[in-house]
């Protein structure tokens, strides 16, 4: 795919991101003396002068036979909706002057340096072709780099600019061979003598290396990914200009016109290791004549302060009115006059983006991956998903980090890597006066790139951690590769390491580090030997380039680490590391005697040390607590003898806090704690008020004297003035249907010749179910004749067997032939199932639950008194339906847990009980519907439950655990635990069941690989149903009325639903915020959302939003439900347990009896 742009004068302007799919766009030039010049934009990573040909004429092949300049050529692939390759024409003065100003750092001795206007394309996750939706991770990998053609009046430049981490991947498959990706500028075919033509000059950036592709954005230490090159657009131009270069080092390079005309690059790059360089610096070249035509363009690196992303050339100019959002709660935001800025406030530190409080410990949790040779061996042990779990004691700066399941190969020999853990300990080190620690300056969002050398024999070992800031449980959140080799340290052997110092150089957004460290290690039998090795880190982070504090304090810091422990706990399979951290001066002055600043203070650690003059210190415990300082206790706001929350108000305590919620009958005021009665919203809203009439306005009562008018449901305005939506405009009968519009609402009409609600029509003659088609063929065809015989129905002959169904077509679940004398039961389809025939006179074995029918698509039935339940912070509420509606006023808690944190909910519509899963037990619960009291089903062996679901027909439980990366089952009230599945998972979150054909359903929302799978609820027949155009996929729900798969995605923001038997997919909304959970009903689909704090409903049918309850406390919604009052019918294959000595199972068609993981020698597992 390309697009056709003249570039010259302009006279339009491109539009902010507007896509690569468009038509030729036309600009005349502000120059007479030059033409126009034709460019054509390529998904495959070029720009060219003419319309290129078939990709697989140059693919491979370069050079060229056309001109083209390749930012990153290679066959790339856009079409997964993912990638975008947007371009614009700007010639506004920021833009132009920035662009100039890159230009005279690189050819400063031109003069007169004035761009016109630039052409700026940028390629945006595009990724190799084929591999979009593999799921093998290299489908996730992803290219984004930008090329900006800037034009004078004379001549023209082009700027390359490529991403500061790293490009994603550097090969694409050509012809079935895997090619490296290229960056270069090809001439194309040109003219030679006697009207012969030969290949112009083809000038590579990069070589036929992998690595030459890598170090494209490490041209420089200090600026990354940028090239200016001089390029010549103008065939006929005469006058050219050449940069001039520094005589002490040249800044391009000219090959001489002896070389051949296909000739590789070759720049200048850093040396960080004088032992092993990666490249030589070329040899200075002398200057081409300034008389002679240049061969080649010139190319020079950037050298320059200001350190851009590859979004060098911005778009907008963004300011608080817009992105105060993006700040901390506790941060504000400041308009600087490049953009906004976050600063955290007094008492708390981080970024401005993600701030804590002082003197707050801090957690951190996290996965360990990669490969790792331990001595000599050949064999490498491997790190899948390995926990790493971190505390930190911030007012002392002491740091404790463990990493799980290690085995006894490893884990001796880690014993040394106290730093991996360390740089936990450098984010938040003890601050001594004017100096900041990790966190102060990335607020937890950044990459440590490390590499450690041991002596005596050279080993090497890479270490890969990225930091991702605090999630929404107030968890730090790191991932960490390990790549390379160990020396080898025998189980029983012990490891010290003595304290030590490293010297941290800060940058803008880079800070490097090394030092060399001893450790001793002892034998069991005393033994003694002294080893050390070297270390290098590079630290990369991204600080706000606007304020006045985007620069650290101190360019050098010093890390001073001290009363380090280490210990491979064989017993456990645990790796712990711990440390004392300060972060201060490198100058050897008096150290800081205060207590404060030496962390020997002995305050609480819920309590900031305060310095005075000397050696004087104070210990005030946080908010929210009280005590002396040295002994904090967590204040109870609610027994404190205050009323703080006013009368007719209920007061939660929480650690370090409260909350306030208004007794049943009252609101809150506008001072946010006292409540006032309702009558005071009949006085307000029945008086002088100005919103509209109640037929078409609502006037809600906010407290005080204020009030909200609002339009109702089917009106449109402000509140004051509605007027009605005519929602017959906007399609939402059936094709089939009428549609009449009335004041506030509609009414659809099914069509003559169709039947249905008017939302679903079908012919009139509804389609017959199998069993009415059973039931027909089974009678004998009616008479054809005329007459007074023929107006009787037909008798079945003697003896046939004449299936029976029910109100709703489905076959019923006891099946009895008159004829002799026998019953039996049957399952959805009409089989008979095994061992329930039974003799004349007698009844067959009747379920719990019978067979029930399966509705027709043009009924839905919605039974009275169903609820919705979700969760909000410390209680799940309660909001009841309307039919499909929410009755918004009648909403309030169902029960309060105060200090929990509740994920997913479920119900069993049996024994009308409540169940939910908090990560901060970790527990699973459950509570009656009616009340009472608090039931814990799980309590032992979870790390983060979150999603949940039940069977109510079998009577099990299902659950995720995102930490422990299971999936697990057992009997409803907890026993016979049983792990279905522990592999291939990363962030399991939803589950849901199919109790009528015994499956399961859960999704994992891997941001490198999100899926949708399903299996028997047994275990077996595990597959992915759905892993293309999924981002975070966090809600998923089942609909037994249709066999609808349904799910909500905050990554791609759509709700799509599937027939996970047929494989149907179809998108229901798209542009959604941020789900969370999903629950369906009906035609309906609730869902709720962390950016609306809402519970928000969808309409199946129609596609569209219905409805939306924002709760009276405004916070995180979590998990959501229903409470049907009837349940879903199904035959129930594990009546009575079906004789299994622990877990009966369901399956497709049947059952299987399983031994839970903690089973006595009594269980027996078996497949009937």
């Amino acid at each position: 795919m390309y697009c056709s742009v003249l570039m010259g004068g302009f006279v339009n302007v491109f539009t902010y991101k507007q896509n690569i799919n468009c038509s030729l766009r036309s600009f005349t030039t502000k120059t007479p003396d030059l033409p126009p010049v034709l460019f054509q934009i390529n998904t495959n990573g070029f720009v060219a002068l003419a319309k290129p040909p078939a990709q697989q004429e140059y693919l491979g092949k370069m050079p060229s036979g056309f001109k083209m300049i390749a930012a990153l050529l290679g066959d790339l692939d856009n079409s997964d909706g993912h990638g975008k390759v947007y371009y614009r024409q700007d010639s506004s003065p920021d833009v132009l002057n920035q662009a100039a100003g890159h230009i005279r750092r690189a050819f400063p001795s031109d003069e007169g340096v004035e761009p016109t206007n630039a052409l700026i394309v940028t390629w945006e996750s595009m990724a190799a072709w084929g591999t979009s939706g593999r799921g093998d991770g290299l489908d996730a990998k992803r290219n984004t780099f930008q090329l900006a053609l800037v034009s004078m009046e004379s001549s023209s430049y082009a700027i390359l600019l490529y991403p500061r981490d790293g490009l994603q991947f550097f090969s694409t498959s050509v012809e079935g061979e895997s090619k490296l990706l290229e960056a270069g500028f090809s001439e194309g075919i040109v003219s030679g003598w006697f009207w012969n033509t030969q290949q112009g000059t083809y000038f590579r950036t990069t070589t036929d290396d992998e690595i030459s592709i890598r170090e494209l954005t490490k041209y420089e230490p200090d600026v990354t990914g940028r090239l200016v090159v001089m390029v010549n657009l103008y065939p006929d131009e005469t006058k050219t200009r050449y940069p001039i270069p520094e005589t002490s080092q040249p800044r391009y390079t000219n090959p001489e016109p002896s070389q051949p005309r296909y000739s590789p690059f070759a720049p200048r790059y850093p040396n960080p290791d004088p032992v092993e360089p990666r490249y030589t610096n070329p040899k200075p070249v002398e200057p081409v004549p300034p008389h002679s035509r240049p061969q080649h363009p010139q190319i020079v690196v950037i050298d320059e302060d200001e350190d851009l992303n590859v979004n060098v050339f911005a778009y907008n100019l963004e300011t608080c009115a817009n992105n105060r959002h993006k700040c901390s709660a506790f941060a504000d935001c400041r308009d600087y006059s490049q953009g906004y800025c976050c600063h955290c406030r007094p008492g708390f530190y981080g970024n401005g983006r993600d701030c804590v409080a002082e003197g707050k410990p801090q957690r951190m949790n996290g996965k360990v991956n990669g490969r790792v040779f331990v001595g000599n061996s050949p064999s490498a042990v491997e790190f899948g998903n390995n926990d790493l779990h971190s505390y930190v004691v911030a007012n002392d700066g002491r740091a404790y980090v463990a990493i799980s399941n290690i085995n006894g190969t490893a884990g001796p020999s880690l014993q040394p890597l106290s730093s991996l853990g360390g740089v936990i300990g450098w984010a938040f080190a003890l601050e001594q006066p004017g100096y900041q620690n990790g966190f102060s300056l990335t607020g937890g969002v950044f990459s440590r790139q490390a590499e450690v050398i041991f002596q005596p024999g050279n080993e090497r070992l890479s270490i890969k951690q990225h930091f991702k800031g605090i999630d929404e449980h107030d968890h730090l959140v790191v991932s960490t590769e390990l790549e390379g080799r160990l020396p080898a340290i025998p189980l029983g052997y012990s490891v010290q390491i003595n304290p030590y110092k490293e010297i941290y150089q800060y940058d803008r957004n880079l800070i490097t580090s090394s030092s060399n460290r001893d450790y001793v290690i002892t034998s069991p039998d005393g033994d003694v030997q002294t080893r050390n090795y070297q270390w290098r880190q590079t630290i990369t982070f991204q600080s706000c380039p606007h304020g006045e504090t985007s620069r650290p304090a101190q360019s050098t810091q010093q890390l001073s680490v001290d009363q380090i422990f280490v210990m491979f706990d064989a017993d456990n399979n645990l790796i712990r590391y711990a440390m004392s951290n300060k972060i201060g001066s490198v100058h050897s002055g008096p150290p800081e005697q205060n207590p404060c600043f030496t962390g020997r203070h002995g305050c609480d650690i819920n309590a900031v040390c305060r310095p005075g003059e000397d050696l004087q210190f104070s210990c005030e415990c946080v908010t929210g607590f009280a005590g002396d300082g040295h002994y904090c206790h967590d204040v109870d706001e609610c027994q404190g003898g205050v009323q703080v929350c006013g009368q007719n108000a209920v007061c939660r305590n929480q650690p370090g806090s409260f909350s306030c919620e208004c007794s049943a009958g009252f609101v809150f005021a506008s001072d946010g704690k006292t409540c006032i009665g309702t009558f005071h919203y009949e006085h307000i809203c029945r008086g002088s008020h100005d919103c509209d009439v109640p037929q078409r306005a609502l006037c809600s009562y906010t407290g005080g004297s204020d009030y909200v008018c609002s339009c109702l449901p089917g009106f449109t305005g402000d509140g004051r003035a509605c007027r009605d939506v005519d929602e017959c405009q906007q399609d939402r009968c059936h094709r089939d249907a009428s549609c009449s519009n009335t004041q506030g609402s509609y009414i659809c009409r099914c069509s003559p010749g169709f039947h249905g609600d008017g939302f679903q029509c079908s012919p009139s003659e509804p389609e017959q179910t199998q069993c009415e088609r059973h039931r027909q063929n089974s009678q004998p065809a009616p008479s054809s004749g005329s007459g007074f015989f023929s107006f009787f129905r037909p008798r079945p002959a003697v003896g046939q067997y004449v299936p029976q169904c029910d109100e709703h077509g489905a076959y019923k679940p006891t099946q009895c032939h008159q004829s002799i004398g026998q019953c039996w039961c049957v399952d959805a389809n009409g089989q008979e199932i095994p061992n329930t025939r039974t003799g004349p006179g007698s009844t067959p074995l009747l379920t719990p639950l019978p067979i029930g029918p399966t509705p027709r698509p043009d009924v839905h039935p919605i039974a009275p008194g169903t609820h919705l339940l979700f969760a909000q912070s410390g209680k799940i509420e309660h909001l009841p339906l309307d039919g499909y509606r929410m009755k918004k006023e009648e909403a309030k808690p169902l029960l309060h847990i105060p200090d929990r944190v509740v994920i997913g909910v479920a119900y069993d519509c049996m024994e009308k009980m409540v169940y939910w899963t908090d990560i901060t037990g970790p527990a699973i619960s459950k509570a009656r519907l009616s009340g009472g009291d608090i039931i814990p089903v799980i309590t032992k062996e979870l790390q983060s439950p979150e999603g949940i679901a039940i069977d109510h027909i079998s009577r099990l439980l299902f659950w995720t655990d995102s930490m422990r990366d299971t999936i697990e089952v057992s009997k409803l009230d907890g026993s016979h635990r049983r792990v279905l599945f522990d592999t291939d998972l990363v962030n399991p979150r939803p589950i849901v069941t199919n109790p009528a054909y015994g499956r399961l359903y859960w999704a994992d929302w891997n941001r490198d690989g999100p899926k949708i799978e399903m299996s028997n609820m047994d275990g077996t027949e595990r597959t992915v149903l759905v892993k293309d155009d999924l981002g975070l996929p966090n809600g998923l729900t089942f609909n037994p009325g249709d066999q609808q798969l349904c799910w909500a995605d905050a990554g791609t923001r759509k709700v799509e639903c599937m027939d996970p038997h047929r494989r149907l997919r179809r998108q229901i909304a798209e542009g959604i915020q941020y789900p969370f959970a999903l629950v369906s009903f009906g035609r309906t689909l609730y869902y709720t959302d962390w950016r609306r704090e809402a519970v928000v409903a969808v309409d199946r049918q129609s596609e569209r939003e219905t409805e939306e309850f924002l709760p009276q406390k405004r916070s995180r919604v979590y998990g959501i439900t229903t409470t049907p009052t009837q349940c879903p019918q199904a035959y129930n294959y594990c009546s009575n347990n079906a004789g299994c000595s622990h877990l009966c199972l369901p399956r497709l068609g049947g059952f299987t009896c399983r031994c839970p993981d903690a089973a006595d020698g009594r269980c027996e597992e078996r497949n009937p």
